[in-house]
């Protein structure tokens, strides 16, 4: 046979980089939806879901769920009962007394509060651990009140006492004394001690009042209530009417030839001693 008639085998093309024959295979972009029944494709439960695998996942999960104990949420029109339900489910006890709460030995607790609070607790459907959270959360509250209000009426006093005994000079323990008793004898001690003021302060212990009953035991002069055991003092505002008298112009003090002098500068120098509350010397 001659080549003319001969028939030529052609290779399929090569690829240039792996050899292979060279096939091509064009992308079909199919939506998986187009397989499910029409009056179903649009549903919103379906958009996120992006191909069949998806689908099957989700289809899985839900069939997890089934069987699962369940709490509907009430809609707008439930009642009362329909939210007991849920609350009873969540673990609401079944009565306000079985609520425990971790209350520290110490502390002071009002009983019928707290079993009030309980029955309220259990209206509104809070769980053990809530309502166990809101009684600690309130007794700390409480504390760092209460001690934030020691912490300033103790401030207070100090101050307080400061301010009488620069006031009163050696007179500070005499006029105290005396001021207490006054007090005591027309007021009940624990309401002195227990009666706190705006500021925090008890109310026997705010200088206005001290220096109140002092004044007015002052007035009282001899009355055996105000007696104070114990030297007298002078406060130095007296100590200063005293030593202005005896340093007036023309008296003793200023005469060196009279013979009360060396006695009224003696006496001047005590008065002065005493107001700085030094030791007085003979």
């Amino acid at each position: 046979m001659s080549s003319e008639n001969q028939e030529v085998a052609v290779a399929p093309e090569q690829s240039q980089l792996s050899g292979d024959p060279k096939t091509e295979t064009p992308e079909v972009n199919v939506d998986w939806k187009q397989s499910i029944p029409e009056d179903i494709r649009a549903d919103k439960s379906l958009e996120s879901i992006k191909d069949v695998g998806s689908l099957a996942k989700s289809y899985i999960h839900a069939q997890k769920l089934v069987g699962s104990d369940k709490i509907p949420i009430p809609n707008k029109y439930a009642n009362d009962e329909d939210w007991s339900e849920v609350y009873d489910k969540l673990g609401r006890p079944k009565t306000p007394g079985e609520y425990k709460y971790d209350i520290p030995e110490n502390a002071n607790v009002n009983k019928k509060s707290l079993e009030s609070f309980s029955d309220q607790a259990h209206k509104l459907g809070l769980l053990p651990t809530q309502a166990n959270g809101m009684v600690k959360f309130y007794n700390e509250l409480l504390a760092q009140e209460l001690q934030d209000s020691n912490s300033k009426a103790t401030a207070t006093l100090e101050n307080a006492n400061k301010e009488l005994k620069q006031e009163w000079g050696q007179a500070y323990d005499s006029k105290m004394q005396k001021a207490r008793a006054v007090a005591l004898s027309v007021i009940d001690k624990e309401f002195l001690h227990s009666t706190h003021l705006n500021d925090g302060t008890k109310l026997g212990d705010h200088p206005t009042i001290i220096k109140a009953f002092a004044a007015l035991a002052d007035k009282m002069g001899e009355d055996n209530i105000v007696q104070a055991s114990g030297p007298s003092y002078l406060t130095p505002a007296q100590l200063d009417k005293q030593i202005h008298e005896l340093q007036q112009t023309g008296s003793a003090y200023w005469d060196k030839n009279h013979p009360n002098h060396d006695a009224a500068v003696q006496e001047v120098q005590t008065l002065i001693q005493k107001k700085n509350n030094e030791e007085v010397t003979a």
